[in-house]
């Protein structure tokens, strides 16, 4: 269903000044979700009486409503998809494309259909709890930046430690202190200027990619940060997801 375009996306994102750059949202659902130990995948399990995937891609619609939306779904879920959709009548317009081994390869499918000259928000479908308001904060943001990542500061105290390969036990790591202060969590969404961010996926998979800004990172993109949300929580296990059914409750954000 076509949408009437928005002159105006939230506080000072006028959409009509053609020095804007159009917003691409990347949502990454992929996963199987083994450690949610549930019978269907976790993006699709519901929050609030809607699949956690529906509640993340409608944030961003309601925050940015002229947004282009990708979707990455494992190959065995894109009619599961399609199908709840159609049955909860989420006339969204989105491109869905199957996603690869990895994360990595997933995300390089996705930004096959993304142009250059626009910005990619790469997103965690399961982050269904971000506010619209840090959406739109975001979004100002990044026209200004080549990479735009969400952080959280470490609040608490870390150990270096290793498993015991004859025990299986947890052991201190001797002689590593870890500064709490230099440490902080990444977030998602992590936004950047398309055409750099399809350079940077152009690169050999490396198992030290584990987000987007690891990519952009190793191909020489000069990362921002700015400060995330504490309620931005990635739902990956039953303790997760209880959380955000209480957050719900809650109306936080909603």
């Amino acid at each position: 269903m076509a949408r009437e375009p928005a002159k105006c996306v939230g506080p000072g994102i006028d959409m009509t000044d053609k020095r804007q750059r159009q917003v691409y949202l990347l949502v990454t659902a992929g996963g199987s979700g083994t450690r949610m130990g549930a019978s269907v995948p976790k993006q699709f399990l519901e929050l609030g009486g809607k699949a956690i995937l529906h509640r993340t891609i409608e944030k961003f619609v309601n925050a940015v409503p002229d947004v282009k939306v990708v979707t990455v779904l494992p190959e065995a879920q894109v009619e599961t998809w399609k199908e709840y959709c159609l049955m909860r009548d989420f006339l969204c317009p989105q491109r869905i494309v199957c996603g690869g081994l990895t994360r990595f390869h997933s995300v390089r499918n996705g930004l096959e259909a993304v142009p250059d000259g626009v910005l990619v928000a790469v997103h965690d479908g399961v982050r269904p709890l971000l506010s619209e308001a840090f959406v739109r904060q975001m979004v100002l943001r990044a026209q200004e930046v080549p990479a735009l990542v969400p952080v959280l500061p470490c609040v608490d105290t870390m150990k270096a430690l290793r498993r015991n390969p004859s025990t299986g036990e947890l052991e201190t790591v001797e002689g590593v202190m870890v500064d709490r202060s230099l440490l902080y969590a990444a977030q998602t969404p992590q936004i950047f200027h398309s055409e750099l961010l399809k350079k940077a996926y152009g690169q050999a998979y490396e198992t030290a990619f584990t987000d987007d800004a690891s990519v952009a990172a190793k191909a020489g993109i000069p990362l921002s940060y700015i400060l995330g949300e504490r309620g931005n929580i990635k739902i990956t296990t039953p303790e997760d997801l209880d959380l955000a059914r209480a957050v719900m409750s809650l109306s936080f954000c909603f």
